[in-house]
C-alpha cells in the first residue's frame, strides 16, 4: 500500500506529524513507543500490517509524539502538554471522540489524556505500557537504578546502529533487513543526545497518580516475556485502573507484532462485539504497484475537472485489465494502485495493458513488480515482498514496467523480453537487487 500522507497538527507552538489510515465507522488514535518516525515505520511490513488491521474496523489517526520523528524536536516540555497534543491531533483530523491505543512510553501520554478528557476518549488500550519505568520501594516492577544508568550509556553509545532490534522484537529479529530498518528508525527518531535525554526523562517520569482517574473502559495487554517492559508493569496498570481488563500473552516481544490473537482482542474490545480470528494465509504472490507519473504537474496543467476525468478513465482501465488478467485489487489510493496476481506473467501483461490503454488518453504510469511470500489477512496483504514491490515501483520511469530478478526467472519461456537495468539498493531491504525492464 502507498505510504499515507503526512499532515501536521498544531498544539500550541508545536507541530505534530500525523497520518490518517482507513475510513472505518469509528475513530482510533494510535501512538507507538517513543522511537517513532511515521514514514520510516511505514516501511516495515509488520507495522503496516498492524495499522492496516486496525483500519479494518476504524479510521486510524496515528502520530509522532512531540520531540521525536517528524514532529517538532522540542527539548523541553511538560507531561501535561501531552493532553493538549492528543486533543490537537484529534481536532486536526476532525475527530470528536475516539478509542486511544498506545504502546510503551506512549501509554503514559494516553493515561493522562484519558484521565483529563473522558468526554473524548471512549476506550483505552495499553500495549506493553507502564505508568512508571524506574524501580521504587513501592514499585518493584521497574528497572533498577544501575540498569537504568547502563541503558542511558547504551543509548548514547550505540544509537543509530539498531542493536536493540533483537531485544525489542525477538520474534521478527531474523526477518531480512530488520536491524538495518531499526537503525534507520533510531536515526530518524532523534540524535543520540536527544535520545539519551528522552530516555532519562522516561526514567524520571511517574504518572501513577492519574490511574484512579481513568474512567474509560481499559484493556491492558502485556507480553509476559517482554524483557524491556516486564510483566509487573501491566499487572500494576490493570490493578490500579478501575475495571481494567488484563490480557497477558505468551510473547517475548516488546514491539506490538500483529499476531492474530492480539488483533482480535483489540478489535473485540473496541467494537464491543465478538469477532472471529482473521484468516491468515502465507502464499506466493506477485505484487504490482502502479501510479500515474507527474500527477501534480498534470493537475496544474489541466485543471481539476479534466484531471478527474482522466483519473476516472485510469480507474476503469485498471478494473478492466485486472479482470482480464485475473488480478485482485488490494488498495487504490488516488492515482496509485496495489494489486496481486497468482502468476508473474499475467501481472506483467496486465501492467502493459493498463500502460498502453492510458497512454492513448495522455497519461503515463510507472509499475514495479516482485514475486514472493506474502501474508494475506482477509483482503489485505503484508510482508517483505510487498515492501520490495513498492521500492521497485519508485525506481521505474514513465511507461516502464520494472521487475526484480525473481520475476524474470519465474517467467522464463513466456516470450517476455527483459532489459537489464543493473543493481540497485532498495530502501529498508538488505543487499542490492537486480532489476529489469520488460518489453513486449
Amino acid at each position: 500500500m502507498p505510504a499515507p500522507i503526512t499532515r501536521y497538527a498544531r498544539s500550541g507552538d508545536v507541530h505534530l506529524a500525523y497520518q490518517v489510515v482507513g475510513e472505518g465507522p469509528r475513530d482510533l488514535v494510535f501512538a507507538l513507543d517513543w522511537a517513532s518516525h511515521l514514514e520510516v515505520l511505514w516501511e516495515q511490513p509488520f507495522v503496516q500490517e498492524l495499522v492496516l488491521s486496525l483500519a479494518r474496523f476504524s479510521r486510524v489517526i496515528w502520530f509522532d509524539m512531540r520531540g521525536v520523528g517528524l514532529s517538532d524536536r522540542v527539548l523541553e516540555s511538560a507531561p501535561e502538554d501531552w493532553i493538549d497534543d492528543v486533543a490537537a491531533v484529534m481536532d486536526a483530523a476532525g475527530s470528536q471522540r475516539a478509542a486511544l491505543v498506545a504502546h510503551g512510553h506512549a501509554s503514559q501520554m494516553a493515561l493522562m489524556a484519558a484521565a483529563t478528557h473522558p468526554d473524548r476518549i471512549e476506550s483505552l488500550v495499553l500495549m506493553n505500557g507502564f505508568a512508571r519505568f524506574s524501580r521504587a520501594d513501592d514499585y518493584p516492577a521497574g528497572i533498577p537504578a544501575e540498569a537504568g544508568e547502563l541503558l542511558l550509556g547504551q543509548v548514547a553509545d550505540t544509537w543509530g546502529r539498531g542493536t536493540m532490534a533483537g531485544f525489542l522484537g525477538p520474534s521478527v529479529a531474523a526477518n531480512p533487513g530488520m536491524t538495518d530498518w531499526y537503525s534507520r528508525l533510531e536515526r530518524f527518531t532523534a540524535s543520540p543526545g536527544t535520545a539519551q535525554a528522552k530516555m532519562r526523562t522516561i526514567l524520571e517520569l511517574d504518572v501513577r497518580e492519574v490511574l484512579p482517574l481513568v474512567t474509560a473502559p481499559t484493556l491492558v495487554i502485556q507480553n509476559t516475556g517482554d524483557a524491556y517492559v516486564r510483566a509487573g508493569h501491566g499487572r500494576f496498570l490493570a490493578e490500579h485502573i478501575d475495571g481494567a481488563r488484563l490480557l497477558e500473552r505468551d510473547s517475548g516481544d516488546h514491539w506490538p507484532v500483529p499476531e492474530p490473537d492480539l488483533l482480535v482482542a483489540i478489535e473485540e474490545f473496541i467494537t464491543g462485539s465478538r469477532v472471529e480470528e482473521p484468516e491468515v494465509d502465507r502464499v506466493l504472490t506477485t505484487v504490482l504497484f502502479m501510479d500515474v507519473v507527474g500527477s501534480t504537474e498534470r493537475v496544474s496543467e489541466l485543471g481539476d475537472r479534466r484531471w478527474q476525468a482522466l483519473l476516472d478513465q485510469f480507474v476503469s482501465t485498471v478494473d478492466r485489465q485486472l479482470q482480464t488478467h485475473r488480478g485482485e485489487l488490494v488498495d487504490r489510493s488516488g492515482d496509485g494502485i496495489l494489486a496481486t496476481f497468482d502468476g508473474p506473467a499475467r501481472a506483467i501483461r496486465c501492467a502493459w495493458g493498463i500502460r498502453d490503454d492510458v497512454q492513448r488518453v495522455g497519461l503515463d504510469v510507472r509499475s514495479g513488480l516482485h514475486t514472493g511470500e506474502v501474508t494475506q489477512r482477509n483482503r489485505d496483504v503484508a510482508g517483505i515482498a510487498v515492501h520490495i514491490g513498492a521500492r521497485v515501483s519508485e525506481l521505474a520511469g514513465a511507461g516502464e514496467v520494472l521487475v526484480t530478478r525473481t520475476v524474470r526467472d519465474l517467467v522464463a519461456g513466456s516470450g517476455i523480453a527483459f532489459d537489464d537495468r543493473g543493481e540497485f539498493p532498495l530502501k529498508g531491504v538488505p543487499e542490492r537487487w537486480e532489476l529489469y525492464a520488460t518489453s513486449n
